[in-house]
């Protein structure tokens, strides 16, 4: 698009939202400045957040309108957001707490995708709503975090954090959504004791309303059918609906007992719950040394997927249920996601505690904490409590072995299939096995086996970074690397003093590297794993050394490099530096958005700092690639 086109659908915009007075957060008129905060201040409510009073029963949420026309709606699962607009202007955002006090979130409610600004209506209006984080981003955002234990476990959980996040730049990068479901107040306006007008009323707003219908006695069945079929693809989440009196006096003279409205009445989907048996439980290991039991039973079809298996959390759970292998249970999905036992219908008590650790064999140790038994491993050694070390190996800034999640890490830990970093690269012997793991198959198994053989090919900085010593991070690893000429037989031998001399690194990195390199267990562990990879030796001709004592800032997208770290390891490989920030020793900022209104192009325009497009860069410095 030329600038001309863009200016003419900018200025097209600009004058809609001065006729309709409607501007959206993610509008390109607007810029929410990010602002970072010490702690969100907290407010109490005009009145207090009620929750509701809940029903499974189809026949109990009918005979509830008794008679009656009522809205039906989805039950968002997120976060209920109360705002408050006035002279047609977002003035305040709070959240629901505890239900009497909340928390003012108003400048993280100014980066929601879908939330206007600014709206038509000029008088004081409040409203509640809920804000929520569709699957789609929830899945995206958790494939962008390599380790597992760090993957957020459901929408609602991480759209609670990013909602309260103190620096609310966070807010905006997760894509959080708001929809409307309660009309509050709207200074001066009769809406003719209907909660359908409220609603068509923040429709015109510019609100995304929560999707609703009208119901009777005569069609409220059909209506719970049509939402139950829209769940199976509904990409926001949601766990029930909500049922309100279309007739707002009716349903507020009706008052409220000590802890719901009367006005309205929450329906939960019943749990689909299936029978099965009982086959087997595994003990797994983690890198705490927590030895957690999975129950793995008959498939059973659930929530349309087929599930096999479902954790038992504890000692104490699996002793509450009363379990032994062949007993007939039955299994449901806590809030459609998560496999559960619900009950154990036979309740033999059978099922022996494992006195070893499955992983290594070493003693296991049942402990309490607050009246819960767990089973741990007391093997300081085990294998499983390396996952960790395991995940930083097989980073992007390490090896950069693509397929080796820390999930599939602790599956190959579980069995036995790695025990060191050199056991990586002996996987192609248990291929088959590996194309049989869940969420494998041959062609999976085939690209983690293709990713380890490039990954046996890599450089001295990314291996020393990848043992995962104590303090020694990418920058220190190149350091270290640099000053000894890349040799590392004389960087294994050499002593804290020498180690200490090189800039950057202190006494306490240099004793670590040099306790680790002195280990004999640690020695005989990284003699196997040099027999598996070849480091590439850099070269240290002069011509290559022509970035030696420059600074450099990397931002913005890239075309000629896949990533910034690609652009990165290049300068550092000339003899260039990558820096965070702009300063006045900056040699260049390369970003290919020269007209960037960014941070980083301000700076180095007010310190003189050229500015140039990747092109520009590896032209001015003579640089092929």
């Amino acid at each position: 698009m030329s600038n001309r086109e863009y200016d003419a659908l900018y200025d097209e915009l600009q004058a809609l939202e001065e006729e309709t007075g409607l501007v959206m957060a993610d509008s390109p008129t607007v810029r929410v400045g990010y602002e970072a905060v010490e702690e969100l201040p907290r407010e109490r409510h005009e009145s207090p957040m009620l929750s509701l009073g809940k029903t499974k029963s189809r026949e109990e949420l009918a005979a509830w309108l008794q008679g009656n026309p009522a809205v039906m709606s989805w039950k968002l699962d997120g976060l209920t957001i109360v705002l408050t607009y006035r002279g047609g202007k977002l003035e305040k955002a709070v959240t629901r707490g505890n239900g009497e006090i909340g928390e003012v979130i108003t400048n993280n409610a100014k980066t929601f995708k879908n939330l206007p600004l600014s709206i038509p209506f000029s008088g004081e209006l409040a409203l509640r709503g809920e804000a929520v984080i569709r699957y789609s981003d929830f899945e995206r955002i958790n494939e962008e975090i390599p380790e597992e234990e760090a993957k957020y476990k459901n929408p609602r959980n991480l759209c609670s954090g990013s909602v309260r996040q103190l620096n609310n730049e966070i807010t905006a990068k997760r894509n959080v959504q708001f929809y409307a479901f309660t009309l509050v107040s709207a200074q001066g306006m009769d809406f003719h004791n209907s909660r359908l007008e409220q609603l068509r009323f923040l429709e015109e707003q510019g609100f995304a309303v929560v999707e609703h219908y009208r119901v009777t006695e005569e069609n409220i069945l059909d209506t719970i059918a049509f939402f139950e079929n829209k769940i199976q693809q509904y990409d926001i989440p949601s766990d029930g609906l909500v049922l309100s009196y279309e007739n707002i006096a009716y349903g507020d003279s009706l008052g409220r007992t000590a802890k719901f409205p009367r006005h309205s009445i929450a329906f939960k989907w019943a749990d689909e719950v299936r029978e099965t048996i009982l086959r087997r439980v595994e003990w797994s290991a983690s890198r705490t040394g927590l030895i957690n039991p999975v129950a793995v039973f008959d498939p059973v079809e659930l929530e349309g997927t087929t599930v096999s298996r479902a954790s038992v959390h504890n000692i104490s759970i699996v002793k509450g249920l009363r379990l032994g292998i062949g007993d007939h249970i039955t299994v449901y999905k806590a809030n459609m996601i998560i496999p559960q036992i619900a009950e154990n219908l036979t309740q033999s008590d059978t099922l022996s505690i494992p006195e070893t650790c499955p992983v290594c064999g070493g003693p296991t140790q049942i402990r309490s904490t607050t009246d819960v038994q767990t089973l741990y491993c007391v093997n300081a050694r085990c294998p499983a409590k390396q996952i960790k070390a395991f995940t930083l190996f097989v980073s992007r800034d390490a090896l950069h072995i693509d397929g080796l999640s820390e999930a599939t890490l602790e599956k190959l830990v579980d069995r036995g299939m790695i025990r060191e970093y050199a056991d990586l690269f002996q996987l192609e012997k248990y291929r088959e096995s590996i194309s049989r793991m869940e969420g494998f198959g041959e062609k999976s198994c085939q690209n983690l086996l293709d990713n380890i053989e490039k990954a046996r090919h890599t450089t001295l900085p990314r291996l020393i970074y990848s043992l995962g010593i104590e303090n020694i991070g990418v920058a220190n690893a190149k350091m270290l690397c640099r000053y000894f000429d890349y040799d590392l037989e004389t960087m294994r031998k050499a002593d804290v003093q020498t180690l200490s001399a090189v800039e950057g690194v202190g006494d306490v990195i240099a004793a670590a590297f040099s306790d680790y390199m002195k280990d004999g267990e640690n020695a005989e562990k990284l003699d196997r794993l040099l027999r598996e990879i070849q480091i590439e030796t850099p070269s240290f001709q002069e011509e290559n050394q022509r970035l030696k004592g420059m600074s450099f800032v990397v931002t913005g997208s890239l075309q000629r490099f896949a990533s910034r770290n690609d652009l990165k390891e290049l300068i550092e490989s000339m003899g260039g530096k990558v820096s965070g920030s702009v300063t006045g020793k900056t040699a260049c900022l390369i970003n290919n958005d020269l007209t960037s209104g960014s941070t980083k192009n301000r700076k180095a325009k007010e310190l003189g700092v050229p500015v140039l497009s990747e092109d520009d860069f590896l032209s001015q410095y003579g640089i092929t690639v």
